[in-house]
């Protein structure tokens, strides 16, 4: 008994310490080679460490190669109006869909979760020619993928509907028999009580944006809208690639949103579980 208990104990340490070098090893590799010089690069091996961790050099060229201070500008653009738009538009269609009932309520919400089992790859000819019908891919600028990203997704809506069907419907007749209109209502009392679920919404929709290279690379083609995620493109040749450019850009990307990361993570545990567990 006591043999099996320690077989079971190794079998448990070795898939945590091969889980472990899963989730290191690309972040060493890029590490490392962000602080070669171009001939250690070609001359050493991709695992082996650098000369020196204070080659900076690679770095500033990065920034200024990939044009990452308009880059960062064009993201935050795009993000900060998503974002807008995203929890507005959300939390109002979850608070009609928490709080009233309505003809074809459940097939509304049935066909958000239907939704979500459609691959994505399959609707994007559609999505495209849709943008550009409006048109916003014709003239190039930054509102077709911001109209892409504020669509309404399952998980918004999910714990957007977990908040508001547990908050008390006895504030909104509190509410209403003081004369609050249902605008009022939800400007003063929903919304605000809806801070935990808006602030994980807002992390898990920055990362799933700042991150996306699709979207951005099929709807902005001009040089000047470039984002953080395309302008790892500028190191790249028809057939090759700049490697240790690359990897100094991608720390350089990797650095605001590890560290929102690192500082709300709390936030975002703490809104999925609550909604799951109210």
């Amino acid at each position: 008994m006591k043999l099996k208990s320690n077989l079971w104990n190794g079998i448990k340490y070795i898939s945590l310490l091969l889980a472990v070098f899963t989730v290191v090893f690309p972040p060493y590799i890029i590490i490392v080679n962000a602080f070669k010089t171009k001939e250690e690069f070609q001359n050493k091996t991709t695992f082996s460490l650098p000369d020196s961790f204070l080659n900076f050099a690679n770095f500033a060229k990065a920034f200024e190669q990939a044009n990452m201070l308009r880059a960062f500008g064009n993201t935050l653009f795009i993000l900060a109006l998503t974002l807008v738009l995203s929890i507005l538009l959300g939390a109002a269609f979850c608070y009609a869909v928490g709080r009233f009932e309505f003809r074809f309520k459940n097939l509304i919400v049935g066909l958000f979760l239907f939704a979500t089992i459609i691959p994505s790859v399959t609707t994007q000819v559609v999505n495209y020619k849709t943008i550009k019908g409006i048109p916003l891919v014709d003239a190039y600028n930054m509102l077709g993928p911001i109209l892409l990203y504020v669509g309404a997704d399952i998980m918004m809506i999910y714990i957007f509907l977990q908040f508001i069907r547990n908050i008390p419907y006895e504030l909104d007749e509190s509410a209403m028999l003081e004369g609050a209109s249902l605008f009022k209502i939800f400007r003063s009392i929903i919304f605000p009580l809806l801070a935990p679920a808006t602030a994980t919404i807002v992390i898990l929709k920055t990362i799933s944006i700042y991150n996306d290279m699709f979207i951005p690379m099929l709807y902005l083609p001009k040089q000047e809208h470039i984002v953080v995620s395309t302008s790892l493109m500028r190191f790249f040749g028809v057939n090759s690639g700049d490697w240790q450019m690359v990897s100094s850009a991608i720390l350089i990307i990797m650095i605001p949103t590890a560290v929102m990361y690192l500082l709300l993570q709390k936030y975002i545990f703490a809104g999925v579980t609550t909604g799951a567990v109210k």
